[in-house]
């Protein structure tokens, strides 16, 4: 955001309910609920909000306005906002949780008796502006671009996270960009459009083109109403004669009032210090531990208990670091926590070390601050680039981080790993990881950092890190903090890893969950950072080839998605493209959203199925631009400039299914069910004189279905090497397997992952392309021809209702509190869940067991070979070329052999100098 003009001060007014849908709808697929049911998804998105408006705006006065009534328009025009869905049920429980928070806060509520958000917000603006203050109005919605002028501008908050839609500001430079038209011209605008989310009816058969098209030609309202004659196109003068007053009151209707009794009083509107006890309070009881963290501060005693750091000490001379490995040595244990420049450990040096072997009791070593301590020894590896600690002053600490009988205590120890051998140390040891502990034990807990898990488990929040460091354009780097500072708060952490290992030791022998957490999950921390310090060798030229190719491709797209409407337009403009599918070309509407005609993939999909020609264009626009900016053109700026190869973080407590994910960049989202999108596998290359080996297991999900349901027609054709998705498509239609054709087996293939994922007939039909009916008819014949697969289903929603959870063939245990909740919606989510969990979660355990077995089996042979890459049923290795045969026969037997199913397990494999070339 650029400075307010004139380095004014700014009063920023958010119109509540525009965002608080905004946070409705975009969880509404997935709801966020805590441990008694209670739909937290709209508390939440306020929260948030509330945080990035502080964080990055520094807003000098606030108001959070909402609704009280309707300015008196309901009483002119009944019908006004009529025809709105009532607010949703869990929606409206979730207000009074959101106006605790605002209150939390203590940012000031606004509502006036009787009167619309819009219109106190449209009166507080200019009440401002007129005060010398810059009025910033927070809300996507369209009306409020009528009050945009000196002194008064939009900030629309966007939607975030997935849907990738960044925040948006709007001044006089940009208002006409929305709607066509300047800020004066909104109302007049409106009134002939009219609203459908209001029921405001304007103008029939006027839409947004014809509208501007009048203001343009004609002139303001007034004129146009004064002068119907001058309008040259019969259809639209004769809607405007005939309409005149409707027109008229629907200009009343969407002017935002400017001039309510209300008086501004901005000291009132002052932001000020929240009431940090209260939003822990709020935040513990509505499940977002992970905020406890950024609620709580140094200088609060509740922050980690009063006093705690008194025994932690700064440490920099070599006989001070040899009594402390001593004390650490003799307590039998030690918790650590380093504080690096980065939180990319692959690209991060060392800037501290704490270590703590009891309560209160240890030291913070400060490796790399700027200065160093004069005390500090400095004779590390200055031709490597390596820290004092690798110097001989430091032998004694060195040898115990390297010392594989002394057990290690940590919370996310992958990352101290890395950056402890970037900086010469070949740490061993790791005994206890506190992250991954927290993550056996509950996977659906919202987070695993260290400030939401001493604050879920502990009850004892940690001060964040960036209190210290400062957040956005005020944050230093962490090699200027003070190490007295840095001292206390990362012995804090260091101290909560090694009460939480305690807890969570005791409660993984309770549960029965020790052997899954010592014997899959501890062993894949130590692969998982070596997996990440590899990375993988990238080919620039095959991503620039690609990205030319695709460019090519796009402006061809764009020529005939631009003949198709008969026009030129910006194709990623929402409001332009509604124009031209609804109004110019007349589409039907399929779904609308709150700002007018929905034109998302579902909606171009159906189009497309209906034999209209522009939203399949508009469908491969988009898929070839998103192959595009995703992955061709973004994946070569990831690429380590020391390594010359991309490094992938390997997530291990994200996915509450059990399963790895991966970041910055996702690897596992590389689209490969298209030609195209598995091209992209040709630029990840093998180094010289090696060659990429992938193996992935054959149809593991439906094999671990097969196992858990028992059922015999998918036992018999997994134990007879038939077709399954043939056999599927022979039991649903009634005819031989050898008689299945190619569209019979791919809609048999459909309904089986369908069955795998819970999906009901409206989302088949859909895949399918086949009315919802012919959808049930499906799935009902699929559940009688295989009834052990229903029953296993059905047991397993069963099962999660009585003890509340349900389990992997390694016993990992997911929790399903959406099955107690009152709304309808996340009650089917969590039955979705208690379904597919226990055969995805296997699959996920499946694959860490075969990866740890390989590992073992390759540093036991002495081989080069590596693992660099996990994506759900694949390994992607770095073979030398004369280790190939070897290195087939010891994964391939090692997936097979993972874990025992009554079906056989099959893996497919492949080599090649590109990961595209290893499937052939």
């Amino acid at each position: 955001m650029s400075p307010p003009p004139d380095g004014r001060p700014a009063l920023f007014l958010v119109d509540a309910y525009a965002l608080i849908y905004r946070a409705f709808f975009a969880f509404i697929r997935q709801p966020l609920t805590n441990t008694r049911g209670e739909n937290t998804s709209d508390p939440l998105g306020l929260l948030n909000f509330l945080l990035s408006l502080r964080d990055d705006h520094d807003p000098a006065y606030l108001a959070v306005v909402f609704d009280a009534g309707l300015s008196g328009r309901d009483e002119e025009f009944p019908e006004y906002k009529a025809t709105r869905e009532r607010m949703p049920d869990e929606l409206r429980a979730s207000i009074p949780r959101i106006r605790q928070l605002v209150g939390a806060f203590n940012d000031e509520i606004v509502e006036v008796e009787g009167f619309e958000a819009d219109d106190v917000i449209g009166t507080l603006a200019r009440q401002a502006a007129g005060a010398g203050v810059d009025a910033v109005v927070v809300s996507g919605d369209k009306d409020f671009h009528q009050l945009v002028g000196p002194g008064i501008r939009l900030l629309n908050p966007g939607r975030g996270g997935a849907s990738g839609v960044a925040e948006h500001w709007v001044d006089e430079s940009n208002a006409s960009e929305r709607l066509g038209v300047a800020p004066g011209e909104v109302a007049d605008f409106l009134a002939l459009v009219g609203d459908a989310s209001d029921n405001v009816p304007g103008a029939p058969g006027i839409g947004p083109g014809w509208a501007r098209r009048l203001l343009t030609e004609i002139g303001p309202l007034d004129e146009i109403l004064a002068h119907p004659e001058r309008i040259p196109w019969k259809s639209k003068r004769s809607s405007i004669e005939s309409h005149a007053e409707q027109i008229l009151l629907s200009r009343r209707l969407v002017t935002i009032q400017t001039d309510l009794p209300i008086e501004l009083d901005l000291e009132r509107l002052r932001l000020g210090e929240p009431d940090y006890a209260r939003l822990r309070e709020l935040c513990v009881d509505l499940g977002f531990r992970s905020l406890l963290e950024r609620f709580s501060r140094t200088d609060d005693p509740d922050s980690g208990g009063e006093g705690a750091g008194s025994g932690y000490r700064v440490v920099s001379a070599a006989p001070e670091v040899e009594r402390a490995v001593e004390d650490a040595r003799r307590a039998g244990r030690v918790a650590l926590k380093l504080l690096a420049t980065s939180s990319e450990p692959t690209r991060a040096a060392t800037v501290g070390l704490s270590l703590v072997w009891e309560a209160g009791t240890g030291v913070y070593l400060p490796l790399g601050h700027e200065p160093p301590p004069p005390e500090l020894p400095t004779e590390g590896d200055p031709v490597a680039n390596l820290p004092p600690i690798t110097g001989p002053g430091m032998a004694p600490l060195r040898e115990l981080l390297e010392d594989p009988e002394f057990p290690k205590v940590g919370h996310d120890l992958k990352e101290e790993m890395i950056l402890l051998r970037r900086a010469g140390v070949r740490f061993a040891g790791a005994d206890f990881d506190t992250m991954v502990a927290s993550y056996v034990l509950d996977p659906g807990r919202r987070q695993h950092t260290v400030g939401f898990v001493s604050a879920d488990v502990l009850h004892r929040p940690v001060a964040p890190l960036d209190e210290l460091t400062g957040r956005g354009r005020k944050r230093i780097p962490t090699a200027q903090l003070a190490p007295e500072a840095a001292c206390d708060a990362l012995c804090r952490r260091a101290a909560v890893s090694l009460e939480l290992a305690s807890r969570f030791g005791a409660e993984l022998a309770e549960r029965g969950a020790e052997r899954l957490f010592r014997s899959l999950e501890m062993p894949l921390v130590p692969l998982l950072s070596e997996m990440e310090e590899a990375g993988i060798r990238i080919d620039p030229a095959v991503f620039a080839s690609m990205s030319r190719r695709l460019q090519e491709e796009l402006a061809l797209v764009r020529e005939e998605i631009f003949k198709e409407a008969g026009e030129s337009f910006n194709i990623n403009s929402n409001p332009q493209l509604r124009t031209v599918l609804f109004e110019k070309l007349e589409l039907p509407v399929v779904k609308r959203t709150k700002t007018g005609p929905s034109t998302d993939a579902s909606v171009l999909e159906e189009l497309a199925a209906r034999g209209h020609t522009l939203p399949r264009h508009l469908l491969d626009y988009r898929r070839l631009e998103k192959l595009r900016s995703t992955y061709v053109d973004a994946l070569p700026k990831l690429v380590n400039p020391s390594t010359g190869r991309i490094h992938a973080s390997f997530n291990q407590a994200v996915a509450a299914t059990g399963r790895l994910s991966s970041s910055n960049p996702n690897l596992q989202n590389i689209p490969i069910r298209t030609d195209l999108g598995r091209e992209i596998r040709k630029g990840f290359i093998a180094e010289a004189g090696h060659l990429l080996f992938a193996a992935d297991y054959s149809q593991i999900e439906l094999r671990i279905l097969a196992h858990f349901s028992g059922d015999p027609a998918f036992v018999t054709a997994f134990r007879e090497g038939v077709d399954v998705h043939r056999q599927t498509a022979s039991v649903i239609f009634g005819i031989p397997v050898e008689e299945v054709s190619p569209e019979e087996r791919a809609r048999a293939k459909t309904i089986n992952f369908a069955t795998l994922y819970g999906q009901g007939d409206f989302s088949l039909g859909r895949q399918l392309g086949i009315p919802r009916r012919e959808a049930a008819r499906f799935i009902r014949s699929y559940f009688e021809r295989f009834s052990g697969v229903r029953a296993f289903l059905d047991r397993q929603i069963e099962m999660a209702r009585e003890q509340g959870y349900v389990e992997t063939l390694s016993g990992r245990r997911r929790y399903i509190p959406e099955l107690r909740s009152g709304s309808w919606n996340v009650r089917q989510f969590g039955e979705r869940v208690a379904q597919n969990t226990p055969i995805q979660g296997s699959a996920a355990d499946l694959i860490k067991e075969a990866m740890i077995r390989i590992r073992s089996e390759l540093r036991d042979a002495g081989l080069a070979s590596r693992l660099l890459v996990q994506v759900h049923d694949e390994l992607l290795f770095e073979v030398p070329a004369p280790e190939l045969d070897l290195l087939r026969e010891i994964v391939v037997r090692n997936m097979e052999g993972a874990m025992g199913l009554i079906v056989p397990l099959r893996v497919d494999a492949g080599a090649g100098h590109s990961w595209y070339d290893c499937k052939g």
